[in-house]
């Protein structure tokens, strides 16, 4: 299995900045991709960017285009996230997931990773 745990989330006023990390551990060598999530109670889970482990390639939820950026350090094993200009409606806990099938990382929106972290909450307050 791949195992995964978060860190960086916390408190930010409107406009701040954070920087998620996720570190893999287990099976890394056959991932397709990581990706983060987030979900609000009473919210359906929402995919916020996804990136091919092999190719680096990515994509964003339209909500955070231009103000997210995910990245990868595969000597480390790590995924990031960094979140610029943040707004209340990013308030929200933040999962880090893997998967090493390629059909379920091109339909990432599906939210059917097999792999998931802990989840890390982010509140951004106006």
């Amino acid at each position: 299995r791949v195992n995964l745990v978060e860190s960086g989330g916390g408190s930010v006023q409107a406009g701040g900045s954070l920087r998620l990390s996720c570190a893999a551990s287990g099976e890394t060598t056959s991932r397709a991709c990581m990706a983060w999530f987030r979900q609000v109670p009473g919210k359906e889970r929402e995919g916020v960017a996804r990136i091919m482990t092999r190719n680096g390639g990515t994509n964003y939820a339209d909500s955070v285009k231009g103000r997210f950026t995910i990245s990868q350090d595969n000597a480390k094993n790590t995924l990031y996230l960094q979140m610029n200009s943040l707004k209340p409606e990013d308030t929200a806990m933040y999962y880090c997931a893997a998967d090493l099938n390629q059909l379920r990382c091109l339909r990432w929106r599906d939210t059917t990773f097999d792999y998931w972290g802990q989840g890390t909450q982010v509140t951004v307050s106006s």
